[in-house]
């Protein structure tokens, strides 16, 4: 390179001035963009982790919802079922309700009812039974609510004493008289009563909440029945 070449140069290089506000400018500018970047990264960062989220709690709601429904569901299954049947037919009944009465099943029908020959003082309590078969076991239950003055004075049926055990005894608020087939002995079919008789205060007597209650084997296929209710 000759000295004039290099002299040519130091001039030129001694003449150009560096435009300071340009430079600046394109460094903020450079800055700039990586912080726009980041912020649009960290935006969808945001809504990538709010999507999970909604969908948990979307899910965490409709579990609820489904979970209360099937309480519901489950509740409106609950219902008061039947008494049960005594297996035996020879143990103690199960009372009835007067809400769920059931006078009719397989060769057993029943009814309660006050006699007409009760009166102001006096009453009699009549459970009609009409078998359709020859019964194998039977026990017949009569509960008399212990009203005022109610006094146990006597009871009948139209089957042969020898052939029940009885009992007759208050417990629970009532006045029970038992009837329980003996071993052994059979009830033909047709139509038999089992009475109970029992003072009570003077007036007339409500017998709305008195109830019976008969369980029975048929002879025939050794098949279970029961049958219950109250009084008119």
């Amino acid at each position: 390179m000759t000295d004039e070449l290099r002299g040519l140069l130091r001039e030129s290089a001694e003449a150009h001035q560096p435009d300071r506000a340009r430079m600046l400018a394109r460094v903020e500018r450079g800055m700039a963009r990586p912080g726009t970047a980041r912020r649009s990264r960290d935006r969808e960062r945001t809504r990538a982790l709010s999507w999970p989220r909604m969908v948990l709690a979307t899910l965490a709601t409709a579990g609820t919802l489904t979970a209360s429904a099937l309480m519901v569901v489950d509740v409106d299954a609950v219902h008061d079922p039947d008494p049960p049947r005594n297996p035996s037919a020879a143990g103690r009944a199960v009372p009835p309700t007067a809400a769920g009465s059931r006078t009719e099943d397989g060769p057993l029908w029943a009814d309660g009812s006050v006699d007409p020959h009760s009166n102001a003082y006096w009453a009699q309590s009549n459970v009609t039974l009409k078998a359709g078969e020859p019964l194998t076991a039977l026990v017949v239950e009569l509960r008399i609510v212990l009203t005022e003055g109610v006094r146990d004075t006597g009871n009948w049926r139209t089957r042969p004493a020898a052939d029940f055990d009885l009992s007759a005894r208050q417990e629970g608020g009532f006045l029970v008289y038992r009837w329980t087939l003996k071993p052994g002995r059979t009830v033909p079919p047709g139509e038999h009563v089992f009475a109970g008789q029992y003072d009570h205060a003077t007036g007339g007597r409500d017998a709305k909440d008195d109830t019976y209650r008969i369980d029975a084997t048929a002879d025939a296929a050794k098949s279970r029945a029961a049958v219950w209710g109250g009084f008119a």
